[in-house]
């Protein structure tokens, strides 16, 4: 089955649940609740794009549901993912935290409500899983999926038996860190990669190599390693709060990285990750 359906800011990615998600989005972590994340989002969405990412704990949800109801676009064309933080594990905690985030948000449901790491125990984040499945239930929850789970905590969660699998991991993934054991585990369960930090929070963008294929291509670095992404197949949510680079983001979508060049980026890996890791978490 075909999952990947590149036509430019409108191109999506299927997920398992056969729900569509944009394939590139625009993540709001670490900008400022208020102007600053009210700006990042209208102008990403006056460029046509149709895909925002916070959580809870960015602490700007609404400031997302602000300039999202001020852009006159209607809710149904834009797709909405936010998150449950680590402290909110648990079936009742889940539950109201989620309750919490739509009405931060002002939304009367979320697109896509995601685990955003394990970093509890297991026994929490089967009762956060169980949570989550209930929203989908009740209609506040279109997709559930989660965020930073390394392949056993993907294994401890569909070795539950879960009514609803999830249908994305979100993960730190760029050339430097391309974590090839859980991309390809994710592939196999029909669980979509969706790259976060993809842009290694800046940290590698000097890279000759980098620059020499941008050059190549000219396009900007930033651009090359979107569209290392979108080719590799994965959802990804470059972060910005400049009008600037949020437009330049977006313009991926009219070259083609050749085989050879992806192989060249490819071979930058060095397990580099640029955050934090609760991939590796017990």
């Amino acid at each position: 089955m075909t999952r990947v359906n590149f036509d430019g800011l409108q191109s999506f990615y299927a997920l398992s649940n056969a729900r569509q998600i944009p394939l590139l989005g625009l993540g709001v972590y670490l900008v400022e609740p208020g102007k600053a994340t009210e700006d990042a989002v209208t102008w990403a969405l006056q460029a046509g794009y149709r895909h925002i990412d916070t959580a809870a704990g960015y602490r700007n949800e609404c400031s997302v549901g602000n300039a999202i109801r001020k852009s006159g676009i209607p809710r149904d064309q834009i797709f909405v993912t936010t998150k449950l933080r680590d402290k909110d594990h648990g079936f009742d905690s889940a539950i109201a935290a989620c309750e919490l985030s739509l009405e931060r948000l002002g939304l009367d449901y979320i697109d896509l409500y995601l685990i955003h790491s394990p970093l509890s125990s297991p026994e929490r984040r089967n009762e956060s899983w169980n949570a989550l499945q209930k929203m989908v239930a009740m209609g506040k929850v279109k997709s559930i999926g989660v965020s930073n789970y390394g392949v056993h905590h993907l294994k401890e969660l569909l070795g539950s038996n879960p009514t609803i699998r999830p249908v994305v991991n979100q993960i730190e993934v760029h050339p430097w860190l391309t974590r090839q054991d859980i991309v390809s585990f994710c592939e196999a369960q029909h669980i979509a990669v969706e790259a976060y930090s993809p842009l290694s929070r800046g940290h590698k963008l000097q890279d000759p190599t980098l620059n020499k294929i941008a050059a190549k291509y000219s396009k900007s670095a930033a651009q090359v390693l979107i569209r290392w992404s979108l080719q590799k197949g994965y959802i990804v949510i470059p972060k910005s709060s400049h009008k600037e680079r949020i437009e330049q983001n977006a313009d991926v979508f009219d070259f083609d990285i050749a085989d050879g060049d992806m192989d060249v980026l490819d071979s930058l890996n060095e397990n580099y990750v640029s955050g934090w890791d609760p991939t590796v978490a017990p």
